[in-house]
């Protein structure tokens, strides 16, 4: 009996053990599966982390860059600008909106957007900026437009001063303008964002004018400053045109004088002129508009379709371009566009 109770006891002994081994065994398992659970996730949020940083490092600009702006000067940046100078308005507002506004050092004497332009040093005109007080500032970067003259870009030049003027035409030219101010200061994610906000204003207008039928479309004349408007190959024709209007001038090209008594023949359905606007004796656009001979038979001025927009957006082919293009759309139709 006694063999047979120590032969039992050592069975059982022998499938206690082996029921032992078995759970440190799954423990084990379970600590192994843990690790490499924890592991696994820990491997994700890196690739997720370096993923973005990637992202992030693909919107930043890589130098030495060279650039060359719409005089085919080419140039070539070490690093991103530190001291910047603006000398016309419409580039002046595209660098505040990229977040430039600690790094510009002066401004042209036109420049009132944004309010922030008050606290800048004043370089002279846009036509014939001053070098001397740009040199004074230590700019790495001048930025110019369509407004200066040829001999003040040079002379800018001469003094060894890294100078980029831009001339845009249409709207694609300022877009394009903006994403190479963005590479060029190192803002590219700033540029791009500001880029696709403007592609949706355009879409806007473009959408409602697509289904504006041709024999609908209303004649339209601009003047933007006391006896100018403009033809085709500008902006401003851009503006009317993509907002389903008809611009009167459009067989002429470039910035052009008026002749009053075409526009009388054209007689335009709506007239857009600049709020801002005097002639050399003071008299107001709108009044001289009002005021000529034969045009008040002109169908605009017959209904009352004359419209007053604010100058320097309608006039300035920069980031606030596109508010113009809104502004235009709903003066000349203003049952099918909404601001």
């Amino acid at each position: 009996m006694k063999k047979i109770s120590l032969i039992v006891l050592s069975i059982l002994l022998v499938v206690i053990l082996a029921a032992c081994g078995a759970n440190n065994n799954n423990s084990s398992s379970d600590n192994t599966s843990s690790i490499s659970k924890s592991s696994g996730t820990s491997s994700v949020t890196d690739a997720s982390q370096s993923a973005s940083t990637s992202a992030e490092n693909a919107k930043r600009t890589l130098y030495p860059l060279t650039e060359t702006d719409a005089t085919g000067k080419k140039i070539t940046f070490v690093k991103a600008p530190e001291k910047i100078v603006s000398t016309s308005p419409s580039e002046t507002e595209i660098l505040f909106a990229l977040g430039l506004a600690d790094r510009i050092v002066g401004v042209s004497k036109s420049d009132n957007f944004p309010k922030e332009v008050e606290s800048k040093a004043k370089i002279g005109s846009t036509t014939t900026p001053n070098a001397e007080a740009i040199v004074a500032t230590g700019a790495d970067l001048v930025v110019t437009g369509i407004s200066i003259k040829d001999t003040a870009l040079e002379n800018l030049r001469t003094l060894g001063l890294n100078v980029i003027c831009s001339d845009p035409k249409n709207l694609n030219d300022v877009l394009n303008e903006i994403l190479f101010l963005g590479r060029i200061t190192d803002k590219q994610k700033e540029a791009e964002a500001l880029v696709a906000q403007m592609k949706a204003d355009i879409k806007k207008v473009t959408d409602v004018a697509a289904t504006i039928k041709l024999e609908k479309k209303k004649k339209v004349y601009i003047e933007f400053s006391p006896g100018w408007t403009v033809g085709s190959g500008e902006f401003m024709n851009e503006l009317i045109t993509l907002s389903g209007g008809l611009n009167i001038a459009s067989d002429v090209k470039g910035w052009i004088q008026i002749d009053e008594e075409k526009i009388i023949k054209d007689n335009p359905d709506v007239i857009i002129y600049t709020l801002d606007k005097v002639d050399k004796e003071g008299k107001k656009l709108e009044d001289l508009i009002h005021g000529r001979t034969g045009w008040r038979d002109i169908t605009a001025i017959k209904t009352e379709q004359v419209i007053g927009l604010n100058g320097d957006v309608l006039s300035r082919p920069g980031p606030r371009i596109t508010q113009a293009l809104l502004g235009i759309a709903n003066a000349i139709y203003p049952d099918l566009y909404k601001k």
